[in-house]
């Protein structure tokens, strides 16, 4: 009997392995690209209505498949800590943001916001690398201080190369915690940290494909995030495209929407922000038209980047077999960058010269016009008002302005669906839909270590037009700001303020509050909602501000 057990098992075991290989062997054990955009709103891609220049993005979503709804975490590092594990943020360890760099991470109790990536979570590069994956990163890290500690750093999380920065924001052409492997490097000359990036990405595929390997290729861009650094020929482009402000620059971009079929013309174009002043009144319109034309300029120009990396894809051979996705982290930011107060040192990731020596000038004012490396400031609320176009409010939040982000998929080999989807998708979903396409098993446990099972769902069935609407809810909670999505309904809140219901089918820019005509509605999706933040770990806001 126990001989006839052993062999059953083995067969069992070969049978599930053969299922988890199949769907990759079918498909040549495809490799992927999955490139990540920094602070860039709904609308800032042409093929999501936008006006900037963007031929190569726009080339790949005719090519592939659109996400009407996709959605991300509302801040920088907890998507990225979403994106990279298949859990949400608190499981990962960054409920909120990571630590400050140079300070010893806290021990307040508090699993869920550890401020680094937890060892109890395991990445979609450790788990490829594990079924026979190359591994490379080219961008930004931003989950696990900038501290003498390399534990979390790319290399020790799975990425066999990195090229990049481990720290979150900084100039473009001196950023702070420039790295290679785990060693500092120092820019160029003529540093530009996004051509940097792209070159270092465009040379990983060269260097992957010639050991004909398949690979997972993540590059994770810091435009069009602040400072609002950019290229003069890039500038150039647009240079008076903005004039007529951001209320027209708005509805104009809703117009394009509405035709692309991304919005149902049921959906209102949301008001304009209720601090964003009415353009006729702007003083100085010049300039605030030219800081949305270097914000414009830093997406152009990544774009361009964008089209070096699928040139080196066709180049090498791999184009067909390689699934490339694009996204941004957040929604548009509305972040000023003012003059620190008097006596407050700039933070460390604000350069106090520029590469050429000249001081670095800090702040949103007429007197700063921005671009230079000798300045460092935002392009604000109103253009940001703009950038999330239909939808209301920015980063931070998590009403649709947000967390709704563009989302592009390509795959010849693997995709036959063409156009715009209208299912919803996750930053959760990425873990379930790599380990699949790849055949890679998710491990129950890790480096010794317990690992919580996925919480997304594959995209695979909606990218090959199989999938139905997605069953399930969806959970949301970043300061305090919270949210549930199950269906069509969607129950919201920012801090302090009392929970909104709405019907995304027929209110997607949130502009009618059923909460009073739901009650229950409203009770069970509050209900789902703590039940979540309990098992996940949140920790109400001000509880957790107070001692952080």
């Amino acid at each position: 009997m126990t001989t006839f057990i052993r062999r059953l098992a083995i067969v069992l075991f070969a049978m599930l392995a053969l299922h988890r290989s199949t769907f990759a062997e079918e498909t040549r054990r495809p490799n992927i690209v999955l490139i990540l955009a920094d602070d860039m709103g709904y609308s800032d891609l042409g093929c999501y209505g936008s006006e900037i220049a963007t031929p190569n993005l726009d080339q790949l979503a005719a090519r592939g498949v659109r996400f009407r709804q996709f959605y991300t975490y509302p801040r920088c590092c907890p998507t990225r800590a979403a994106l990279l594990t298949g859990l949400y943020p608190h499981q990962a360890g960054v409920g909120h943001m990571v630590e400050r760099s140079g300070l010893p991470l806290p021990d307040h109790g508090f699993p869920g916001y550890k401020g680094e990536l937890s060892g109890r979570a395991v990445t979609i590069a450790e788990v490829l690398r594990e079924a026979g994956y190359r591994t490379a990163m080219s961008g930004k890290w931003h989950l696990t201080p900038f501290t003498d500690s390399k534990q979390n750093w790319p290399r020790q999380r799975g990425f066999e190369e990195f090229y990049g920065t481990i720290h979150g924001v900084g100039s473009f052409y001196d950023p702070v915690s420039l790295t290679r492997g785990n060693e500092p490097e120092k820019p160029g000359k003529e540093f530009y940290y996004t051509d940097a990036i792209s070159a270092h990405a465009a040379g990983m595929i060269g260097k992957f494909t010639a050991e004909r390997k398949p690979f997972f290729l993540y590059v994770a861009y810091t435009a069009p995030h602040w400072p609002l650094h950019a290229r003069p020929e890039d500038i150039a482009k647009y240079e008076g495209k903005y004039t007529a402000g951001w209320e027209a620059l708005r509805e104009a971009r809703y117009r394009r929407q509405v035709e692309l079929g991304l919005v149902d013309r049921a959906w209102p174009l949301s008001p304009r922000d209720p601090a964003v002043p009415a353009w006729a009144g702007v003083p100085n319109k010049e300039w605030e038209a030219h800081r949305m034309a270097v914000y414009a300029a830093q997406i152009d120009r990544m774009d361009q980047g964008i089209g070096k990396i699928m040139t080196r894809l066709r180049e090498t051979g791999v184009e067909r077999d390689t699934l490339v996705v694009f996204l941004s982290d957040n929604g548009g930011c509305a972040e000023g960058s003012g003059a620190p107060p008097p006596g407050r040192t700039p933070p460390p990731y604000v350069p106090t010269h520029s590469p050429d020596g000249k001081p670095v000038r800090r702040g949103n004012i007429p007197a700063i016009v921005p671009g230079p490396p000798d300045t460092y400031a935002t392009y604000g609320r109103s253009w940001a008002n703009a950038s999330n176009t239909p939808f209301r409010l920015f980063k931070h939040w998590v009403h649709e302005g947000g967390i709704a982000t563009p989302c592009i998929a390509a795959w010849p080999a693997g995709i036959r669906a063409r156009g715009i989807t209208p299912h919803a998708g996750h930053i959760i979903d990425f873990m379930a839909t790599f380990a699949e396409i790849s055949g890679a098993a998710y491990p129950r446990t890790f480096h010794g270590q317990a690992i919580p099972p996925p919480e997304g769902k594959s995209l695979l069935p909606v990218l090959q037009g199989k999938s139905g609407p997605r069953e399930g809810e969806l959970f949301w909670e970043h300061e305090g700001n919270r949210a549930v999505r199950q269906g069509k309904w969607k129950l919201v809140a920012r801090h302090g303020t009392p929970w909104e219901l709405y019907d995304l089918e027929t209110d997607r820019t949130e502009l009618t509050n059923l909460a009073e005509r739901n009650p229950a509605k409203v009770r069970g999706l509050a209900a789902s909602y703590e039940a979540w933040a309990g098992r996940v770990g949140v920790v109400p806001w001000d509880t957790y501000n107070a001692i952080k």
